[in-house]
């Protein structure tokens, strides 16, 4: 496998898929498709179905949090795509991609690309910021307090804004490259 193929984000090469390079190969394990889909269920209903402050809504947001923990680990210790050292760019490499995806030459990666891997990041933090106000405002101590309720509000809103523009930049990049990424978080697998 190329040098570029074992830094973050993997550039997808023939020799990825063993003897059988026309079929596909495993990039996304359980542990990742399960927390992205437990992400977009739980953010979908307590963002449009649930009631605020219910306790459906706590439930759902417990659910994501405990997710996002069993994730943050998984990324030191789970299988290559979804470790955090396999993805995540450093600035030269981000600008690279960057540059690259403006003019159109942007390199297929296995994995997530530069730009994916740091929408993810930026989501889990989200995610985090979220979950702990959330957790806060269950507490006696900041029972009632507008500014957490404001910034609990606040980070479900960007969460929601950024997730349109993932879903946005899988599309793009699923007709860019003639796949379907949605069906590959569902099912974990890639063409190599």
């Amino acid at each position: 496998m190329s040098g570029d193929a074992m830094k973050g984000g993997g550039i997808a090469s023939p020799a990825d898929s063993g003897d059988n390079p026309g079929l596909s190969v495993r990039v996304w394990d359980l542990v990742v498709r399960l927390f992205h889909w437990t992400v977009v269920t739980g953010c979908l209903l307590n963002l449009f179905v649930l009631d605020d402050g219910g306790l459906a809504h706590e439930v759902a947001g417990y659910a994501v949090a405990a997710a996002l923990v069993i994730r943050v680990i998984w990324g030191f210790i789970g299988t290559r795509h979804a470790r955090f050292a396999d993805f995540v760019p450093g600035p030269r490499r981000l600008g690279a991609y960057l540059s690259a995806l403006l003019k159109g030459r942007e390199p297929r990666t296995l994995g997530h690309n530069p730009a994916g891997a740091v929408m993810m990041l930026v989501l889990m933090a989200l995610l985090g910021g979220v979950s702990v106000t959330g957790w806060m405002m269950g507490l006696d101590a900041f029972w009632g307090e507008e500014w957490l309720e404001d910034l609990h509000g606040t980070l479900a809103n960007s969460i929601l804004a950024l997730a349109f523009l993932h879903v946005g930049a899988a599309l793009f990049e699923s007709w860019r490259h003639r796949e379907n990424l949605v069906w590959s978080m569902i099912t974990g697998r890639k063409r190599p």
